[in-house]
């Protein structure tokens, strides 16, 4: 090859690899979450993606922030930022042996939302419980609006002063049935959790993140949250609050967490979707962000 010819070849291909190294960084880094140090010092894994405003969503028992990847995709094209933590025990965070009470969860949740302010807390299943017990921990300051996927909420444990609950006894069952075989109880319990349409490797990817969850934590995770009455925490939230909920979820019948939640915060709006399931994020996607949309569209034009 000429001379020239050849310093040309090695400058270009200089100048591809310079190119190609950013976009591989920022590809690694998109593999690779970044961590939050929770105030024990357990690294909880983080997802960011999109840019403006903040929104922090909380994940479902047994599952992972990736359960909010399509969600994710369409509120960063429509400019926010939104970011997604693994709970202490899931995904890619840290599993310490202690930790799994509600208000250390809550003090978690803390820890992502760090110095933001005018942020928008969107959890479903137990991550809205989460978020309750944050708002009646830490208040409402940096918070604009909430939304809750199917709450397990306010308090699901039978008492004297909860008729509408289940008895200690038949959660202590279901978590015996985990201890003896959870990949067999998941492929089991599966199909309730979805409509008849959902798509098999839909259902098998949840169950994949499900089995990637460490069982201990899972199960003091459940005993946390069958056990704390959040009904006291339905009042400390002063923010506006949409409740989305469907009429055939089995894992958290609408009549004793979804009203009863929406009913006890005032000014909550109640937005119910017949025939939907537990899992309406993935089975009713679109309806579930046209709704948050529409419920956060009014708070971002108005600046609030």
């Amino acid at each position: 090859m000429h001379r020239r010819n050849l310093l040309l070849a090695l400058t270009a291909g200089t100048i591809a690899t310079t190119l190609a190294a950013p976009a591989e960084a920022r590809a690694a880094q998109a593999r690779a979450p970044a961590h939050v140090a929770a105030r024990d010092g357990t690294r909880l894994a983080i997802r960011r993606w999109g840019r403006g405003r903040p929104i922090v969503f909380t994940h479902s028992w047994a599952l992972d922030s990736t359960m909010w990847s399509r969600l994710f995709l369409d509120f960063a094209e429509r400019g926010f930022e939104c970011i997604g933590f693994d709970r202490r025990g899931h995904g890619r965070s840290d599993a310490p042996p202690s930790g799994y009470d509600m208000d250390t969860l809550a003090d978690d949740l803390a820890a992502v939302i760090g110095d933001r302010r005018d942020v928008i807390l969107v959890g479903h299943s137990m991550g809205a419980a989460e978020i309750l017990r944050y708002a009646q921990r830490h208040g409402t300051a940096r918070i604009a609006r909430i939304v809750l996927l199917a709450p397990v909420a306010p308090f699901l444990l039978k008492t004297t002063d909860n008729a509408v609950g289940a008895p200690e006894a038949f959660y202590e069952a279901i978590r015996a049935e985990w201890r003896r075989d959870f990949p067999k109880w998941i492929e089991a319990n599966k199909a309730p959790f979805f409509t008849p349409e959902t798509s098999v490797e839909t259902m098998d990817a949840m169950k994949v993140m499900m089995l990637n969850t460490w069982l201990p934590a899972a199960i003091e995770c459940n005993r946390a949250l069958i056990g704390t009455d959040l009904r006291p925490a339905l009042a400390r939230v002063d923010k506006p609050t949409l409740v989305i909920h469907g009429t055939k979820d089995a894992s958290a019948p609408i009549d004793i967490t979804g009203r009863p939640t929406a009913a006890g915060i005032r000014g909550a709006s109640l937005r119910v979707y017949e025939g939907a399931p537990h899992g309406l994020f993935a089975t009713h996607h679109e309806r579930v962000r046209d709704d948050i949309l529409a419920f956060v569209g009014s708070t971002i034009k108005a600046g609030v």
